[in-house]
């Protein structure tokens, strides 16, 4: 009797930010070093590695969630948007960007690319968002440096 081993690796297609990448990946491989690591998009932040955090989030088929709490090959076949997805084409800061800059939402800048993917999800699905609903869509996400405060001001501005 021969008993079948696992396999190890699985081969894994997604759309990343609009373009295609089918890679062969370890079973075990966490998302967000796929990410960075695989893909070379670095803009995806390792905080914590608990899902406590927030900075590597992303959007995974318009939702977001932490990267670091998902294999890669639960996203076999998914439409993720990264950080570096957030920029048109030109160069240009996304007006989500722009007001973080504005209103001065950002000092170390480490939160940063979790905080813009979680208002992003929120922004695509209410246009208009209350405080309260900008407060609840960063919840997951921890900055410790600017006490929420300007962030959340950046997050109503692009919805005015």
């Amino acid at each position: 009797m021969s008993l079948e081993q696992p396999s190890l690796s699985r081969t894994i297609g997604v759309e990343i930010n609009g373009e295609r990448y089918e890679r062969e990946v370890d079973a075990r491989r966490l998302l967000v070093h796929f990410i960075r690591d695989d893909l070379d998009l670095t803009g995806t932040h390792v905080g914590c590695d608990t899902g406590n955090c927030g900075a590597c989030t992303v959007l995974l088929d318009g939702q977001a969630v932490k990267s670091c709490m998902l294999l890669a090959v639960q996203a076999d076949g998914a439409k993720l948007r990264t950080v570096e997805g957030l920029a048109p084409a030109d160069g240009e800061l996304s007006p989500l960007q722009q007001s973080f800059s504005a209103h001065h939402a950002l000092q170390c800048g480490y939160c940063t690319p979790g905080m813009l993917m979680s208002a992003s999800a929120l922004l695509e699905q209410n246009p208009r968002p209350t405080e309260e609903e900008a407060r609840t869509a960063i919840q997951g996400n921890i900055c410790r440096c600017t006490g929420y405060v300007n962030i959340v001001e950046a997050i109503m501005s692009v919805g005015k």
